[in-house]
């Protein structure tokens, strides 16, 4: 066991206004939370993850809501595993959902140069969403305290979107440099 330490949140919010509730649900979701059950959630023990949950409880306070913060550690390795293991499923169900993107945005590269629609303002649509693609894996990287098995699956995708991105750029500009 490697004594990993971790903070555990509970709360209780009140039922409404229910804006507030999810509010809170997202924000913690977004830090890379995990829920053992409603309402208690665990994060690996980092300063800012410090910052940002006492940020936290104090929102949940003015809301009218309780919460504890605590620092715990797993009673023995099966427990610590089984917490990392949860971890790492969030982050491969992240990484599927994203890696299905990628198919998509294969497809749609693939069906433009299939159809020979070379243009200046297809390529850029497809840069913004290449962008976005590489926004969503770079916040789910950010989120991957343990190394989950598809990151390395997620990466290599991304790495295939910029090239085929980069060979219809260059299918563009030779059609382009053709009708000159």
């Amino acid at each position: 066991m490697t004594d990993i330490s971790w903070l555990l949140l509970t709360y209780k919010m009140p039922p409404e206004p229910a804006a507030k509730r999810i509010a809170v649900w997202r924000r913690l979701k977004g830090m890379g939370a995990v829920y053992l059950q409603s309402g208690v959630c665990l994060l690996p023990r980092t300063d800012d993850h410090i910052r940002r949950l006492k940020m936290l409880e104090n929102d949940i306070a003015q809301s009218k809501g309780e919460c504890v913060l605590l620092q715990t550690l797993a009673l023995d390795a099966a427990q610590e595993d089984k917490v990392i293991g949860r971890f790492k499923a969030d982050r491969d169900e992240a990484y599927e959902e994203f890696i299905d993107k990628c198919d998509d945005f294969e497809r749609e590269v693939r069906k433009e140069v299939e159809a020979q629609h070379f243009t200046y303002a297809e390529l850029e649509e497809n840069d913004v969403d290449l962008k976005k693609l590489q926004g969503w894996l770079a916040k789910i990287q950010k989120l991957d305290f343990y190394d989950a098995s598809r990151g390395q699956e997620a990466q290599e995708r991304i790495k295939g979107c910029e090239a085929v991105l980069d060979d219809y750029a260059q299918q563009v500009f030779r059609a382009h440099d053709e009708n000159d």
